[in-house]
């Protein structure tokens, strides 16, 4: 870790079969204050046989210091650094053989906005990807050209509409740009939930999940 890379070297756990032998790999991204260990506990609930879950660490349990709504320099540069750490992680996954179709990202809060923002500036036809109470990262008003397209990809992000983190407004405007370039997005609002994760979004990437793993049976 350096003051200019802050996630460097941070460690990554595992779960699963060898990601070499899994129909699917999910890398995992935890919220600010959460672990990689904690996000690998939704491994069980997810289910899936054949699967591979690999979940970074932040530094300091934090991908970035203030809200994702806030100017983009004022996270830097620890939010360059986490991009960047997810970034290793799906280029190390495909030295290792597994393909983007193989690949799949899901992420809760900081999390759920920093695997958006990523798959956003690195569109493939990912696996799935999966934004629980977040969205894409920037103020109100920030460009969104992002190039590339997802080519059917499957998108699925659930928020509540009462959120204190998330405004609703920001997750209709992922949804849109996800659809604009070539996603298959799944858009679920929850009336009075708060800022957590329900049964229904955890049967929802379940569902994802086992559609994508059955098709590279």
């Amino acid at each position: 870790m350096t003051t200019s890379d802050p996630h460097a070297g941070q460690p990554v756990l595992r779960r699963g079969v060898d990601v070499k032998a899994a129909r699917l790999v999910l890398i995992l991204v935890h919220g600010r204050g959460g672990t990689a260990a904690g996000m690998l506990d939704l491994a069980g609930e997810i289910g899936a046989d054949n699967m591979a879950y690999v979940a970074p660490q932040a530094a300091g349990s934090t991908w970035y210091p203030y809200s994702f709504l806030a100017p983009m320099e004022q996270n830097e540069p620890d939010l360059t650094s986490a991009l960047r750490r997810l970034d290793h992680l799906v280029v190390a996954l495909q030295r290792e053989q597994v393909a983007a179709g193989r690949i799949g990202l899901l992420g809760f809060s900081q999390g759920a906005c920093l695997a958006l923002e990523y798959a956003a500036r690195h569109p493939r036809g990912y696996a799935a990807i999966a934004g629980l109470s977040g969205g894409l990262i920037g103020p109100p008003g920030t460009p969104r050209d992002y190039a590339g397209r997802f080519d059917g990809a499957p998108v699925f992000v659930g928020c509540s509409d009462v959120d204190p983190h998330i405004p609703l407004e920001r997750l209709h405007e992922t949804a849109a740009v996800f659809t604009r370039m070539g996603a298959r997005v799944d858009e679920r609002i929850y009336p009075g939930m708060g800022h957590t994760i329900n049964a229904d979004e955890i049967a929802a990437v379940k569902a994802l999940v086992a559609a994508r793993s059955d098709q590279r049976r």
